[in-house]
């Protein structure tokens, strides 16, 4: 194209410290390494933009059997957010005895995934398999993500032997978060073994529990919907760099960059897209996660605004949603043709 210039040689990214340079997209994906690498740590203030993702199983909110899970924080104690008190920050699934025993006996003997040497660091101690964790006494995980201290039923004042939680993992409420859950399980595996789990034998896996050395930036702190930098305004990131997972994902993650970019150079107002489209859904994600827990992700129904309509079957559902989605994109492009 007669406008695209391609310089074959490494970026070293010395620009993006400039607040006189022009829009630079930084898409250089999930390996960024070198002088680039500490040019966006010194442009970000980080300290680090390795991480070990860690990322624990997450579960569709409508698939969790609620006449057996129950909401409530440990101790009673809801946490304020926004001023706003949040009742119940947990979902607990209870077991007993013999339901724990039982897992635990298929968790530890459970299939998981080759590994790397280099992922085989001591580091993983700070985010430790909960497989390996289990491995290490039969006990283990009932004094940790499993402890049942302050879990007791706030409908029946039941105790339990065990209780596994889930957190919210997004702002619509549509998905929980395995609480601990980090795994080397297989897939097929973690779908059947964490299904023995009371409450979740039903449960709808929109992610399964990965390890794995990525590099992506804190996000939520740092980038706005259109993923451009908060406190610059002159840098976008996009790619697997801003935490989005997968090739169509990390395309529209820089449609939206690269868009908005232009939009900007031509003196206009940016163009977001909202949560009842996968694009939008993804880039809300980005800059709207509870950034104490962001964990990359890929696009799925679970974080896509649903619909009012109660649908039981779930291709029908799915198909409304996705038909909503194309008729608010193509409002956007009547937007943009305008525009450009």
């Amino acid at each position: 194209h007669p406008l695209i210039k391609v310089i074959d040689e490494e970026y070293t990214g010395e620009a993006l410290l400039s607040d006189n340079e022009p829009k630079i997209i930084i898409a250089s994906g999930p390996l960024t390494d070198g002088v680039l690498y500490k040019n966006i740590q010194e442009l970000i203030h980080a300290d680090y933009l390795h991480f070990f993702d860690a990322a624990a199983p997450l579960i569709e909110t409508d698939s969790i059997d609620m006449t057996i899970a129950f909401r409530a924080s440990r101790y009673g104690k809801d946490t304020e957010v926004a001023g706003e008190a949040s009742v119940g920050d947990y979902i607990n699934c209870p077991m007993n005895e013999q339901q724990y025993f039982a897992f635990y006996n298929e968790l530890i003997s459970a299939d998981v995934a080759y590994v790397n040497e280099f992922e085989k660091k001591k580091i993983f101690e700070g985010c430790m398999p909960v497989e390996i964790m289990a491995g290490r006494g039969v006990d283990t995980l009932r004094f940790g993500p499993l402890k049942p201290v302050g879990l007791d039923n706030p409908m029946t004042g039941e105790k339990y032997y065990a209780v596994v939680q889930l957190r919210q993992d997004n702002y619509q409420d549509s998905l929980y978060n395995m609480v601990g859950f980090q795994t080397r399980l297989k897939f097929g595996e973690q779908k059947r073994v964490f299904s023995m789990i009371p409450g979740l034998e039903n449960a709808v896996f929109e992610r399964y529990g990965v390890m794995h050395r990525n590099t992506f930036i804190d996000s939520p702190h740092l980038l706005n919907s259109v993923y451009k930098l908060k406190e610059r305004d002159n840098i976008f990131f996009a790619g697997q760099i801003t935490g989005v997972e997968g090739y169509v994902e990390s395309a529209s993650s820089g449609l939206i960059a690269g868009m908005n970019a232009a939009l900007e150079v031509l003196g206009r107002e940016p163009i977001t897209f909202e949560n009842n489209t996968a694009i939008g859904a993804l880039a809300q994600y980005i800059s709207r996660n509870n950034a104490n827990n962001f964990q990359p992700m890929n696009i799925n129904f679970g974080i896509i605004k649903g619909i009012d309509e109660k649908i039981r079957d779930k291709k029908t559902r799915y198909n409304k949603i996705a038909v909503r989605a194309l008729e608010a994109v193509n409002d956007k492009k009547k937007i943009l043709s305008e525009v450009l």
